[in-house]
């Protein structure tokens, strides 16, 4: 498998009101470096891409983490996600000749986006501390996402659990892909729409959640130990929220 292997994350960029400040945020928390073209941020790490940002371009806009799953098609997935009761936010589009994406929202309401590689493959590194390493799908239609991104990208899917609660793994090949969980009234706000979560690998939790704090961030759900390692949700200083992992792999 490689970057732009189709059904698999490639990429996640954060939309943010900020940018300058996300610079500093995300550089201090995580070593980047990064690369701006003046309507971009390309963030970096040992000088290879891993996440990127960009301006919000509606004023009601919250600050957010996208993901964006890697496509041979992105017009053909476009019409499948139309097919199969999702919405096609922005339609298929040539990013110059980096790749072609196109965003959309799931049945339940979750937005997502797909990359078409060109010159622009996606995320260089991935599973080590200060990249890309799970993303997951918090979700008020368990069944729904199931049979949506089954038809939508192939996946296949292993029936887990946290504690008592249903978990799903998604799969190509048998390599796991992506997690979906739902989103029980006990556990999660009634205004908190379905979403995408990224989580970044990290050394330390603990440390990563402190470190976020001291930089103007909120630990939004603590650490905690899972048994693939510990974990924390976490927003930067403009809300835009994603999780640190210490795996123990």
């Amino acid at each position: 498998m490689t970057v732009s292997t189709p059904g698999f994350p490639t990429w996640v960029d954060l939309g943010t009101a900020d940018l300058e400040g996300a610079r500093r945020f995300y550089s201090a928390l995580f070593g980047w470096g990064f690369e701006d073209d003046g309507a971009y941020t390309t963030f970096l790490l040992n000088g290879r891409p891993v996440a990127g940002a960009g301006p919000l371009y509606d004023a009601g806009q919250p600050t957010a983490w996208s993901t964006y799953i890697a496509t041979a098609d992105a017009d053909a997935v476009a019409a499948r996600v139309a097919a199969n009761g999702g919405k096609v936010l922005v339609a298929p589009f040539d990013v110059h000749d980096q790749g072609r994406m196109a965003a959309f929202l799931d049945p339940g309401g979750a937005p997502f986006s797909v990359w078409q590689a060109g010159t622009m493959s996606g995320a260089a590194l991935f599973d080590v501390p200060g990249t890309l390493t799970w993303n997951e799908l918090n979700t008020r239609d368990l069944e729904g996402a199931h049979a949506f991104y089954g038809a939508v990208f192939g996946w296949q899917f292993r029936h887990s659990s946290i504690g008592e609660m249903p978990y799903l793994v998604a799969k190509l090949d048998e390599t796991p892909i992506c997690g979906i969980q739902p989103m029980t009234a006990e556990d999660w706000p009634a205004d908190m729409s379905p979403h995408w979560m990224v989580y970044f690998a990290v050394h330390d939790c603990d440390r990563s959640a402190e470190h976020a704090i001291a930089l103007g961030g909120r630990v939004l759900f603590p650490p905690m130990s899972l048994q693939i390692g510990r974990y924390a949700v976490l927003s930067d200083p403009q809300g835009g929220m994603f999780a640190v992992l210490a795996s123990n792999r």
